[in-house]
């Protein structure tokens, strides 16, 4: 597994994809990354254990039936057993043997009318079975060469006409294949569940009746069918798990839009702030904001400075006073010399909240107001970034170092720009740059070691990180980011060791604002080595007890229930990681991983057959959550 950047907003573990980050002042990959690596190296036991918690990639393969131009006519067959299906072949492969008929000058199922038996509603019933049979089978060739011929109007009638004299699912599918050259998607649907009806587990209607069902934008429901198609077939068909995973983004998109719609702009957890905050060298008030100047607590000046001490807690609620005080100073006014970095505050609460766009307009004017605070570009740069507007981060980092080549954190976080990009030598070169320039920042150090390690350079990352604890044998994150490294080779006694250091550390240095990763770290561990459930939701739980709003803790409980089958449960806990969730890609994340677990529920309700295949595929498969 890959490793990520740290410190992250929040910092996360370095066992993600960084191909999917959520970006920030420290750029780091989401909680998410890490679940969907793990579900693209485990698919089919991710379905069975974990409630089809499909990796969402959004460019999964589109899975429609083919079109009225590509589509054949193709007798289908039924799932059948070993011996049915042999006998079906040996028939098949004797009607290959005739030569296939003359195509007519103008295509006419007319051409073999008295081949064609004279079946209706009133004449049916005086048949016997043997004759119903064989007019079933006549009719049904009829119909296939009508389709062949794209007489799909006769086609429908021929079929139909198969269907009196026999209820088959196959005649069933195959005239809703006719309907779906014609765009009748609402015929599709009747026909393909009259099939289903019939053959639960017959793919091919199942998917047909998922593509109508998309067509008519419902996709819940297309969602549900192309997960069973999915499961009968073990997974081995690429295009209907394609399918999975762009409906589940679809419907989770969707959703998404409905939530950011009415969704209470908040802070997020305090170890988020906590962590995005630190991302940046601690630097002391402004002159004349200290704890001891003499200012009007009524005042622009006074709020501005309430905001700061307000932060110095490190904790959810000194977090919202802060955020409310730079607001309030703002409104006031009167801010003077002081007036960018009011701004500048103002705008990273704001970014904190979900208000990019406002948050953006304030950097903006903090730049405009002082242009030396190369802060407000490095901050803007990052929202650019999380955005997906790399080109405006690159000329922000660009607008810093004409004011100031000598800011060790504009080195920091270009490097974590170029870490997102995978230039990890020109990121290391600005790890090195910024470490260079003030070796007392840790993260630095962090970082250098991450990306050695991301580089492939195992044993330098390991001495960078011996080197941070032996200068640093006293912060907590030395001993939380070189554990997640030892996990992720696997070494899980060192691993853990690490994680209880940091836990210790954090107890005992920061009580009312303890960083709560160390403790999800742990639990990740204890599950991936020795599948510890009980213990992993315990130091979840614990997590949360110290920090509710942690949305890593929120998801990783899920994730743990989800693989023990404790369905129902894990489905409560993405949809509030969902709520929690800061941004539009992370709130789709959330819920897509949502409408996986209520998917798989629904499938088992609705095919109980299907679940007791998925408990089989599952046995014995469980791998590793990285």
């Amino acid at each position: 597994m890959s490793a990520q950047p740290a410190p992250a907003p929040p910092s996360r573990s370095v066992n993600i994809d960084t191909s999917s980050f959520s970006s920030g002042a420290g750029s780091s990959p989401s909680f998410w990354g890490r679940l969907s690596t793990w579900a693209s190296e485990n698919k089919a036991v991710v379905y069975t254990i974990a409630g089809v918690a499909v990796v969402v990639t959004g460019a999964g393969v589109v899975y429609y039936l083919q079109d009225s131009k590509k589509e054949q006519a193709e007798v289908e067959e039924r799932r059948a057993s070993k011996k049915e299906r042999r006998k079906a072949k040996k028939e098949k492969e004797k009607e290959e043997e005739k030569p296939a008929p003359e195509a007519s000058k103008q295509p006419s199922v007319e051409t073999a009318s008295e081949e064609i038996p004279d079946v209706n509603e009133s004449n049916v019933d005086s048949l016997d079975d043997q004759t119903r049979k064989d007019y079933a089978s006549k009719l049904k060739a009829a119909g296939n060469k009508a389709y062949g011929d794209k007489l799909y109007d006769d086609a429908i009638d021929l079929y139909g006409k198969a269907i009196l004299c026999k209820a088959d699912p196959i005649f069933y599918s195959n005239r809703a294949a006719c309907y779906n050259a014609l765009s009748q998607w609402d015929k599709v649907v009747e026909d393909t569940t009259a099939a289903i009806a019939l053959d639960s587990e017959y793919v091919k209607a199942l998917n047909r009746r998922a593509n109508a069902y998309e067509h008519i934008e419902k996709y819940s429901e297309a969602l549900l069918d192309y997960t069973a198609s999915c499961i009968i077939n073990n997974f081995q068909n690429e295009q209907s798990a394609g399918s999975v995973e762009r409906l589940l983004r679809k419907v989770a998109e969707t959703k998404s839009r409905a939530i950011l719609a009415t969704k209470e702009k908040k802070l997020p957890s305090a170890t988020f702030v906590n962590n995005y905050l630190q991302s940046f060298r601690p630097k002391p008030p402004p002159a004349g904001l200290e704890e001891t100047a003499d200012v009007d607590e009524e005042s622009g000046k006074g709020y501005l400075k309430a905001g700061i001490m307000a932060m110095s807690s490190r904790s959810g609620e000194g977090f919202e006073r802060a955020s409310d005080d730079f607001d309030k100073a703002i409104e006031l006014g009167g801010l003077g010399e002081h007036e960018a970095f009011a701004y500048n505050m103002r705008g990273t609460f704001r970014y904190l909240r979900g208000e990019n766009q406002t948050a953006l307009e304030d950097l903006t004017k903090s730049v405009e107001l002082d242009p030396s605070l190369t802060q407000s570009f490095i901050k803007r740069a990052s929202m650019h970034l999380e955005t997906g507007d790399r080109d405006a981060a690159a000329k922000d980092f660009d607008l810093a170092m004409a004011k100031n080549t000598e800011d060790p954190d504009l080195y920091y976080h270009r490097a974590q720009l170029h870490f997102i990009l995978g230039e990890f030598a020109d990121a290391a070169k600005d790890y090195q740059r910024s470490i260079e320039l003030d070796r007392d920042f840790i993260f630095s150090h962090i970082q250098l070691g991450v990306t050695q390690y991301k580089m492939g350079s195992i044993a330098s990352s390991m001495a960078t990180f011996r080197r941070c604890i032996k200068n640093f044998d006293k912060v907590p994150d030395v001993y939380n980011y070189y554990g997640e490294l030892l996990l992720d080779q696997q070494k899980y006694d060192e691993a853990i060791e690490k994680f209880d250091t940091a836990v210790e550390m954090e107890k005992q240095s920061k009580p009312l604002g303890m960083n709560v990763l160390p403790l999800i770290n742990k639990a990740l561990a204890l599950f991936q080595w020795k599948q510890d459930y009980p213990e992993a939701e315990k130091l979840c739980q614990k997590a949360l007890i110290i920090d509710p709003e942690c949305d890593i803790a929120v998801a990783t409980m899920a994730q743990l229930l989800l693989q023990q089958g404790k369905v129902t449960e894990a489905l409560d806990y993405f949809e509030k990681a969902a709520e929690l969730s800061r941004t539009e890609g992370e709130i789709v994340n959330a819920l897509s991983y949502a409408e996986a677990t209520r998917t798989q529920l629904e499938v088992t309700q609705r095919y109980p057959q299907l679940a007791s295949k998925l408990q089989g595929m599952g046995a014995g498969a469980m791998g590793g959550l990285r």
